[in-house]
């Protein structure tokens, strides 16, 4: 299945790659941040390129569950562990102004979307004490934040407690994007997919090296997710994770959706919101997520939907996707100009989660630093100093990367050898396999298998997919992690960095910029 904003693929009008073309600036990514962030550009008359390796809103844009919240669960606190007061009032200040801009296009647009009540609610109560410190740092920060009793949620199950916010906006993300690409094209803006950023110089003008041909600017921004060139280190200050979503029609006779958006600070966290799609009200649930490469998928998306059934009274489950995150080990994204790299290559990566405000709001850090502008909250974020707790939480994460590659060697080099291996029971045909009625995200059915298998020296990730069996190099072409199989989406991933692939070797995301290399 595929994101509910991207049923029906929206037919968004791009431009033919034009090699050697120079612009600007030319920005990885065509999602929230990259298109806010080319369409402020070229409303300052530049000339703006925007390329995607796959096709707009492909990324986390098109598969976030869309909050445009300014309570984000417990980010507050987290971020307080961090930093100063200032740090977060910055923070604060900053999803405020990237939600104003949002708000303020939606409407001069007539881009459809709700406004809502926030809430953050705890199941457990051990978590109040969690909600009751969120909502002080909140209002220390000029955020109205109330603490609800349980009943005061419009939940239809019973919770300890909560926090909410009035007013705050869902929308559909993927009509935002296409608004946008539309704005920017008629600014004279280009749009090329299925154009992979594979490399680029660091003097002016910048060389960029596509995998469609080069191209030449004076700025070069990633707004890829996790940045997607190394020079600055980012791989080793980000967590990515993958979670999980659905949608559902309500059950006949059912008691009404609840009109909020909702997220629990229980493990796992779990997602409320409801959406119109073809003219009919849905369920948006989310949650279960777990990191890259690690944990079993398929059991984090059944769990998912066994929980949505438990609390609900739901009818079709009408579509079923997951998306990738990336925390920043401090809490707070990282935005600005990337360290060795001139000055003239910018990012934006480590959302945590809460892409709407934020993506916006490094739409217009990034913006204000290519044409000379200057946000005094900005300044704060851009000049803050790491303390020993996110630096301890550095070293966990690093530590984690570090035994993650030691034991994926260690398997694969100790794994029974098989000149021409075939994932565990593949073996066996088809006809001879018990049938199962469930289907993974991509409407893969769970009977589908990968393995990592030894030849030699060389690992080797061998899949069947619908009868069709790949066979390609199971070394991340990043930094040589051993791939592990998503038995949910049907994909490599490397649990290092997240980076993914397709059964066939093709880049989907994360830090990586070649295909698998070919095992046969």
């Amino acid at each position: 299945m595929e994101s509910i904003w991207l049923d029906p693929k929206p037919a968004i009008p791009t431009d033919p790659f034009e090699p050697g073309g120079h612009y600007d600036t030319v920005v990885a990514g065509a999602g929230l941040t990259g298109l806010v962030t080319a369409l402020l550009l070229s409303r300052a008359g530049q000339r703006v390129a925007v390329i995607d390796s796959r096709f707009v809103g492909a990324g986390t844009s098109g598969h976030s569950t869309a909050k445009l919240s300014l309570l984000q669960g417990t980010t507050l606190q987290q971020i307080h562990k961090n930093f100063s007061a200032e740090v977060v009032h910055a923070y604060v200040e900053g999803n405020s102004e990237g939600q104003a801009w949002l708000r303020q296009y939606l409407d001069e647009h007539s881009v459809p979307h709700q406004t809502r009540d926030a809430f953050t609610y705890a199941v457990e109560a051990k978590h109040m004490d969690s909600l009751e410190q969120e909502a002080s740092i909140s209002h220390e920060a000029g955020l109205q934040v109330r603490v609800l009793e349980g009943p005061q949620t419009g939940l239809p199950f019973g919770v300890a407690g909560a926090i909410s916010l009035p007013d705050q906006i869902q929308l559909d993300p993927v009509a935002v994007i296409t608004q946008l690409c539309a704005d920017l094209r008629s600014k004279g803006g280009r749009i090329f997919e299925d154009t992979r950023l594979k490399d680029s110089t660091n003097s002016s003008p910048l060389q960029i090296t596509t995998s469609r041909g080069q191209l030449g600017a004076d700025h070069l921004i990633l707004a890829t997710g996790t940045p997607v060139l190394d020079r600055g280190g980012y791989f080793a200050k980000l967590e990515p994770s993958r979670s999980y979503a659905a949608a559902y029609d309500s059950s006949p006779g059912a008691e009404p959706f609840p009109h909020g958006m909702y997220l629990s600070v229980d493990s796992p966290s779990r997602s409320l919101r409801t959406a119109i799609h073809r003219g009919r009200e849905v369920l948006l649930v989310g949650g279960n997520s777990h990191p890259v490469g690690s944990g079993v998928p398929r059991e984090a998306a059944r769990d998912l939907e066994r929980w949505a059934r438990e609390h609900f009274t739901l009818g079709e489950r009408t579509h079923a996707w997951s998306a990738q995150d990336y925390r920043s080990i401090n809490s707070v994204p990282f935005v600005g100009k990337m360290p060795r790299s001139g000055g003239k290559i910018l990012v934006a990566t480590g959302y945590n989660k809460w892409g709407m405000t934020n993506a916006v709001a490094s739409a217009l850090r990034l913006s204000a630093t290519i044409l000379g502008g200057q946000m005094p909250w900005a300044e704060v974020l851009g000049h803050r100093v790491s303390g020993p707790t996110a630096l301890a939480e550095a070293g966990k994460l690093n530590a984690t990367v570090a035994k993650d590659l030691l034991y994926g060697w260690a398997h694969a080099l100790t794994t029974s050898e098989k000149q021409h291996g075939e994932p565990e029971d593949e073996a066996r045909s088809a006809k001879e396999k018990p049938p199962t009625p469930d289907s993974g995200i991509g409407g893969t059915s769970a009977e589908n298998r990968g393995k990592v298998v030894r030849e030699g020296l060389h690992p080797v990730a061998v899949s069947t997919l619908d009868g069709r069996t790949c066979r390609v190099s199971a070394i991340c072409t990043h930094l040589g992690g051993i791939l592990t199989w998503n038995d949910e989406e049907a994909s490599w991933d490397c649990p290092l960095h997240g980076s993914r692939f397709t059964p066939a070797g093709t880049v989907i995301e994360g830090p990586a910029t070649d295909d698998l290399k070919p095992a046969d």
